[in-house]
């Protein structure tokens, strides 16, 4: 037999997911990170799986993996020393941006410090129009003397960013050759071959990002390439990118910022496979680790995807998988401000030193600590016997805090676990007015090492009347990337009307973008089985500032069918703004084509219900809950079968997680084993 192997990183742990081919065994364990010691979790977990159940390195045949190197790198600041160079005139472009403050209506807000400041950007006298056409040539003279001024400022890397260079990358091609010619120690990467579209700002800030962490993450990747080979692993490692999708590693070390949102996407990937598998349509995912709480939407079965999202302070601009992020983790610190206020996060406690209740030296109260302290953990091994709970030191930094908000310490933990609960609710709820949706009709699937002990709770606030947690939620977003496909995303400008005269245009740029995006999944990843075309237009009526994405069929392309094209959008807009205007004039701004490779999806079958009824709990233990003392049944998850059901209060441990139910709620096993839990309604 040979094996699948799915790693995802996180703060505090890295998890791994590994299915036999052929039987569709599936193995599961985490391992605390070692962020002083990067890639040795990654050896620990390999020689952990073959203890334990007989994963023989030589047998791996794929291995696939999510890493947070990237939107750490970004939100610790922790990334190269880069300059820029722009269009004379436009060195401003990134400060400006798009004159937007992040909360506007906030007294207190400010704009983040940009990644390069002003003292490295710098401007040389080019022009290129929006057609393309070069009205001034580069002035390679003033650009030498740029490059040595760059040099001179112990740099590691510059990002070059010209004016329309999404229509004519010819300048910036020539820039880079001269500073490769000039200054051969500096990596470079132009704009135009990291995202080439319209709107100088997006297009910047993007290469921007890319540069930034380029350092750092071809490291870590050359790392595990050669971790990878030492422990005598065949297969190459593929990354899970932002879109949902797959890449090889030779790729990620360029196209870096196309993995910055690797962990949070393929947590989404597995969950939309999950409720696929368990037959539910609409799901609000929430994937809670040591660090963060990622929040997003499954519509109809399908993942949202967006432009636009937020990395740390930074807008990113690639096509990906729309999930909101917050610091709001197990391994959040709570903490007292200056008025005597609590407040939980973003600061983590990782896994060095971790929580408190961890016995790693933790010394601070933590999201944790306040769970063991109110009871529901340390009745049971936890994190496949990786740690030992240690509740008399959470009760001890608990306390701590207690003194200095005046409280009780049992009801310090509650509060914490409260606001916790409460910054995921305004996440929620900022969510939903994205989308529009009735959370009425959606189920919670909370995941990830923290997810299901705070799930039932953020359920109970939001009105959610369901919540499923999956079999493993502690390791869904290994097993998302698992299960991906290898997936790149294609864009070229057009910015042209939706009419007859385009059409040349459109056909020309279908052609272009299905020849680089065959020659990437054939040539560059070198899969080999069968490619799905995907192709989209962003499009406006004239006269808006922005676009939105219509779904295209290539055959009208090729019948010159603006008609349908047209319409397509019309009815696009209609959907998500509740209005359109058949008699207005409509731009097609940029055609878009996705090239995915489907990976096999495991052929599991659900199992026969092998008992009924009410299950009887392993023991009663003492809790506080909403307020009070109270014994609350404790099962094991290995010992729920297929019809078993029982009511909260109650605790669920298992090895990768521990589910926390309040009253309120009443539990089923399904045939995949999956947790339904329904929240009663008062008659």
């Amino acid at each position: 037999m040979s094996w699948r192997i799915g790693v995802d990183i996180g703060g505090t742990f890295i998890d791994f997911c590994a299915m036999e081919t052929g039987t569709n065994r599936f193995e599961t364990i985490k391992v605390l990170t070692t962020p002083n010691e990067p890639g040795k979790e990654l050896l620990d977990g390999l020689s952990l799986l073959q203890e334990r159940h007989g994963v023989a390195p030589e047998e791996v045949i794929s291995f696939v993996h999510g890493t947070t190197v990237g939107i750490n790198t970004i939100i610790q600041r922790k990334g190269s020393r880069l300059a820029l160079i722009t269009t004379a005139g436009f060195e401003d472009v990134i400060e400006l941006a798009r004159l937007r403050m992040p909360e506007m209506y906030s007294l207190f807000c400010a704009r983040p410090e940009q990644l390069i400041p002003r003292d490295l950007i710098h401007g040389v006298r080019q022009r290129q129009l929006a057609n393309g056409a070069v009205a001034e040539e580069l002035d390679r003279a003033a650009l030498a003397d740029v490059i040595a001024t760059i040099r001179s400022k112990d740099v590691d890397g510059v990002v070059i960013s010209f004016l329309h260079a999404y229509r004519n990358p010819t300048h910036e091609a020539q820039a880079k050759a001269l500073i490769a010619e000039l200054a051969p120690e500096l990596f470079v990467f132009t704009s135009s071959e990291v995202w080439p579209v319209i709107r100088e700002y997006e297009r910047s800030t993007t290469a921007i990002l890319n540069g930034y962490v380029h350092p750092r993450v071809a490291g870590y990747l050359g790392a595990l390439e050669a971790a990878l080979a030492s422990r005598g692993v065949p297969a190459g490692p593929m990354l899970t990118k932002s879109n949902g999708g797959l890449m090889n590693a030779q790729t990620g070390k360029r196209a870096c910022v196309n993995m910055l949102l690797s962990g949070t996407a393929s947590g989404v990937i597995g969950a939309a496979y999950l409720a696929e598998q368990a037959g539910i349509a609409h799901v609000l995912t929430l994937d809670i680790g040591g660090t963060s709480a990622d929040l997003a939407l499954i519509i109809d079965g399908k993942p949202q995807f967006g432009t636009g999202e937020t990395v740390g302070d930074f807008p990113l601009f690639v096509p990906s998988v729309s999930v909101t992020s917050i610091g709001s983790g197990g391994g959040s610190i709570a903490w007292a401000d200056a008025f005597g206020v609590l407040k939980v996060g973003p600061e983590s406690a990782g896994s060095t030193p971790g929580p408190a209740c961890y016995g790693r030296g933790g010394t601070r109260a933590t999201v944790t600590d306040a769970m063991a302290t109110c009871g529901f953990l340390g009745h049971t091994p936890i994190a496949y016997d990786q740690i030992g709970m240690r509740r008399d030191r959470a009760e001890a930094v608990i306390g701590e805090l207690a003194g200095l908000l005046g409280l009780a310490s049992q009801a310090t933990a509650e509060a914490i676990i409260a606001v916790a609960v409460s910054e995921m609710f305004v996440e929620v709820n900022k969510l939903v007015a994205r989308y529009g949706v009735d959370l009425r009709e959606f189920t919670l699937m909370p995941f990830g090492g923290a997810g299901p002990m705070l799930g039932c709770f953020l359920a109970r606030e939001l009105g959610i009347p369901h919540v499923m947690v999956p079999q493993r939620p502690g390791v869904v977003s290994a097993l998302g990337g698992l299960i991906a496909d290898v997936k790149g995303d294609f864009i070229q400008t057009i910015f042209a009307p939706s009419a007859a005269e385009s059409l040349p245009r459109l056909r020309e740029a279908l052609l272009r973008l299905k020849a680089d995006g065959s020659s990437w999944i054939r040539d560059e990843q070198g899969f080999t089985g069968q490619v799905i075309e995907t192709l989209s237009a962003d499009m406006r009526y004239h006269g808006q500032s922005f676009e939105i994405e219509v779904p295209l069929s290539e055959s009208w392309l090729a019948e010159g069918d603006i008609a349908a094209i047209d319409a397509a959008f019309h009815r696009q807009h209609l959907a998500i703004y509740d209005f359109n205007d058949e008699a207005g004039e409509v731009q097609i701004v940029n055609l878009r084509l996705v090239v995915s490779g489907t990976t096999e999806r495991p052929g599991l079958a659900p199992v026969p219900e092998a008992a009924s009824g009410t299950v009887a709990a392993e023991r009663l233990i003492p809790v506080w809950l909403d307020g009070a003392s109270q014994e609350v049944a404790l099962y094991h998850r290995n010992a729920l079968r297929h019809g078993h059901s029982f009511s909260g209060p109650a605790i669920v441990a298992q090895d990768d997680t521990t589910i926390c139910i309040p009253a309120g709620f009443e539990a089923h096993v399904d045939g995949w084993l999956n947790l339904h839990l329904t929240l009663r309604t008062e008659a």
